[in-house]
């Protein structure tokens, strides 16, 4: 199985040269096209390859080196070192009882909360919004890597039933699915791509501009009230959507 020879256009994305080259380097040892043990291209053959600058590729390779994906000597070359770890492990569940459920070896870190948030400033396209809302963040962190970085949106009338370790350990829908007298009748979530800003990069330790996966989650009770909003930044290099399709 042998590389592409084709020219790569990197100018497309906003993510810098040397992350896409990064990303594309390491699919490229996922995939077998550079195996374990072999030298790869050289700096000269891979500016040539992709277009871009010697020092680009350096950066690049110097993240895999950083990985102990690739191993450099002088005068010999470049040489697969291993192979990547699963890197795809965080799934963005599609249906309702996955997404109850918490995430193994996960851990929640609250970073905010905040009472009084008028429910005008909570806009959705399902139910009516409460007369106030708690805003809770939340980072998640598993293996002592941040993934997740979230914004919970809480009736306030509800606050008093969740505890404080209900907000450290349950999932955004589980914090009202659980409640007593509580029924959530509907339940909405949308999940499109997007980059890091800077506020998301600082929290998940990721470059600028690096791809993410926002995912806005509602939930209406029986009385049509929008008891709870959550909106999460997920680092795109962990994410993995699987859907049953029969």
């Amino acid at each position: 199985m042998n590389a592409p020879t084709g020219k790569l256009d990197l100018s497309r994305s906003a993510v810098p040269r040397y992350l896409q080259l990064a990303t594309l380097f390491r699919r490229r040892i996922e995939q077998g096209v550079w195996k374990l043990g072999q030298q790869i291209p050289t700096v000269d053959e891979l500016a040539a390859e992709c277009s871009v600058a010697r020092a680009t590729i350096r950066q690049a390779l110097d993240d895999l080196e950083q990985e102990g994906l690739i191993e450099r000597f002088r005068a010999k070359g470049t040489f697969v070192r291993k192979t990547p770890a699963n890197r795809l492990w965080c799934d963005v569940e599609a249906d309702w009882n996955g997404l109850l459920r918490s995430r193994e070896g996960a851990e929640i870190e609250i970073l905010g909360d905040a009472d009084g948030i008028p429910g005008a400033a909570i806009p959705d396209s399902i139910g009516e919004p409460a007369p106030f809302y708690r805003h809770i963040r939340r980072r998640h962190w598993r293996d002592g890597q941040p993934f997740l970085l979230a914004d919970v949106y809480l009736d306030s009338r509800l606050s008093p039933l969740v505890t404080a370790e209900d907000l450290s350990t349950k999932t955004a829908l589980r914090l009202v699915s659980g409640l007593k007298g509580v029924k959530v009748v509907d339940a909405r979530q949308t999940l499109t791509i997007g980059v890091a800003d800077v506020e998301s990069a600082e929290a998940l330790q990721l470059p600028l501009n690096a791809p993410v996966a926002l995912v806005h989650r509602a939930a209406v009770d029986a009385k049509g009230t929008l008891v709870l909003v959550a909106d999460g930044i997920y680092r795109g290099d962990v994410v993995r959507i699987d859907i049953k399709l029969k």
